[in-house]
């Protein structure tokens, strides 16, 4: 029997650029300067916000979205809500990015362990997390580039 009253789940994703003007990430650079470019940067050196690139096979930027906002030392970043937006618009690949307010752009032993933990749910799942990219004001990290994923 199926009940009277049950909610609707939609999964949309409203796609606003033709697939010919999408921009194709290169490097790590590429994306660097697009988180970048969606960064606020009047709290960049104030509290830590972490955001996902979503690509498709063609690593051409599907979207990026702010996960989480946090305080001067963390930001969560919960994998749930990273695979539902990869998900909702068919990623294959993604990459992870947030702020570290000190301007250090070492990874901490936390930035580490969630990637791993990223890669591990993206592999399950078959999306790839392609890099996780630190950013402060003054540059940037790539944990791909320092062999660091």
């Amino acid at each position: 029997m199926v009940p009277s009253k049950v909610s609707e789940v939609k999964l949309t994703y409203a796609n606003k650029v033709k697939a010919c003007d999408r921009v194709k990430i290169k490097w790590s650079k590429d994306a660097a300067i697009l988180f970048k470019e969606s960064w606020d940067y009047d709290t960049i050196d104030a509290f830590e916000t972490f955001k996902a690139m979503y690509l498709n096979r063609a690593n051409q930027v599907l979207g990026i979205v702010t996960i989480s906002t946090g305080g001067i030392a963390a930001a969560l970043a919960d994998p749930t809500k990273v695979f539902c937006g990869a998900i909702k618009c068919l990623a294959a690949g993604i990459i992870l990015c947030h702020n570290h307010p000190s301007g250090s752009l070492m990874p901490s032993d936390v930035d580490k362990k969630l990637t791993e933990r990223m890669k591990h749910a993206g592999e399950i799942l078959g999306i790839t997390i392609l890099d996780h990219v630190i950013i402060s004001r003054e540059g940037y990290r790539s944990m791909t580039d320092q062999g660091e994923l």
